[in-house]
């Protein structure tokens, strides 16, 4: 299925947002608010979700829109690969999350590894910055950048966390079923790279 017209409503979005930030004149302001409203109603249209809750979502913007940046921690023992289990839908992912303010890309990934796994680890390598709608991943109401950061255990036991059910080590070929919103089979095997190739240059969409 082809997603262009949700690239679309974005930019009309980003647009809109633009306009509202930067506008004096009544009338521009009045146009890009029904600009807005458009965006909503096609997002609706398209996607089901709630127009209440998507016009909820786009008041919530302000400013100029940019990507909102997903960042997720890398650990390996030996073969395996560390993922969690989402509680918002029962299946795994590498552990992450949505940048902190104040902290760095770095000290994000550490938080969200601690957090959602019980181990501490000391982030070493950003290995890819990926744009989500480059990838896999079901559709977006946001332009998502996704940072993949190489870390490396310094102690803790593993648990689950507030967002995760569960935490473990798995084979490349042994895979659970992947959180698609969050990682796919493409960037899990692009991780593994890395592992096997320690000099693979970082990658950026």
């Amino acid at each position: 299925m082809n997603f262009d017209w949700l690239l679309l409503a974005k930019k009309l979005q980003s647009i809109a947002r633009a306009g509202l930030t930067y506008s004096d004149n009544p009338y521009d302001i009045n146009r890009y608010e029904q600009l807005q409203q458009l965006t909503a109603e096609i997002l609706h249209h398209y996607t089901g979700t709630d127009m209440d809750k998507i016009s909820d979502l786009i008041r919530s913007e302000k400013g100029y829109l940019t990507p909102k940046v997903d960042v997720r921690g890398v650990i390996f023992r030996d073969d395996e690969i560390l993922l969690v289990r989402e509680k918002v839908d029962g299946n795994w992912s590498v552990p992450g999350g949505w940048a902190d303010v104040g902290l760095t890309p770095f000290e994000v990934a550490e938080k969200e590894v601690w957090e959602e796994t019980g181990l501490t680890v000391k982030a070493i390598r950003l290995l890819a910055v990926l744009d989500k709608k480059c990838h896999d991943h079901p559709p977006d109401l946001f332009h998502v950048y996704k940072l993949f950061v190489l870390c490396e255990e310094t102690g803790g036991a593993l648990s689950g966390g507030l967002e995760t059910s569960d935490a473990g080590f798995f084979t490349r070929d042994n895979l659970p079923a992947l959180s698609k919103n969050r990682i796919t089979r493409e960037q899990i095997d692009l991780l593994f790279e890395y592992k096997n190739n320690p000099d693979k240059e970082t990658i950026c969409d």
